[in-house]
């Protein structure tokens, strides 16, 4: 049975994976970073392949691309469940290799986080495309040594999957997705972190959400987001704002 905990908001990771305005902000976010970190050399922006490695977040597209690349080979049906739910909670690669079965309540559609570092433990939902990857993953997982065993993620010897070999698995994902940096499992629990703030979620509910016991790990995220300003002078009041501006 998962333990009674305040349950994360769902509309937080409702829209994880589809929010147009997270992907533009994303993207903003990625040249933003280019332009501060990048030279620039006659006007045009030089690609320098040492300062493109120092990014340690992906984009909504190369979460795609990771997920698409994850989803291949032999232990396909488990590297994508991983990293999914790794991005999807923003999992600390001990985290997500700690998930128990018994973590997960596929009828109540729910999963029990256990957080690290004496962090915000709690029930988080699970998006349908987890509930799907879950559910592919534990019929495989049914036929593997050692299926008896409390861990979700299994080695293929039946051993509780270690720290290590979800790095290689990420590293692996990322050179198969053709992307232009030394991806390692934490860049997943940033790459939660900025899509929430770019989708414009309350900093304390991310700082819930991730598990952060000090709010100043959550500011990094949303100070960063240039997105949390845009709309500030339309829409609702927009008569009161004008006349502070005549």
């Amino acid at each position: 049975m998962i333990p009674h905990a305040p349950v994360a908001n769902k509309n937080v990771i409702s829209t994880l994976l589809k929010n147009k305005k997270a992907v533009a902000f994303n993207n903003d976010l990625t040249q933003a970073w280019k332009e501060k970190n990048m030279p620039a050399i006659k006007g045009k922006t030089m690609t320098n392949n040492a300062d493109i490695k120092k990014r340690n977040f992906l984009t909504q597209n190369e979460i795609e691309s990771l997920l698409k690349a994850a989803d291949t080979g032999l232990y396909a049906a488990r590297n994508y469940c991983l990293t999914l739910l790794c991005f999807i909670h923003g999992l600390r690669a001990s985290e997500i290799c700690r998930l128990r079965i018994s973590d997960i309540d596929l009828a109540a559609r729910c999963v029990y986080i256990h957080r690290l570092k004496k962090g915000f433990s709690t029930t988080h939902p699970l998006l349908e495309k987890e509930i799907h990857a879950l559910k592919r993953w534990l019929a495989i997982r049914s036929s593997w040594p050692q299926a008896a065993s409390e861990w979700l993620f299994l080695s293929r010897k039946g051993n509780p999957l270690s720290r290590q070999q979800f790095y290689q698995i990420i590293a692996s994902s990322g050179d198969l997705a053709g992307l232009p940096l030394e991806i390692h499992p934490h860049m997943l629990r940033h790459s939660c972190g900025f899509a929430l703030a770019n989708m414009g979620i309350d900093t304390r509910l991310i700082q819930d959400y991730l598990g952060h016991r000090n709010i100043r790990h959550t500011v990094w995220y949303t100070a960063s987001n240039a997105g949390r300003f845009y709309g500030i002078w339309d829409n609702t009041r927009d008569k009161q704002r004008l006349s502070l501006l005549q």
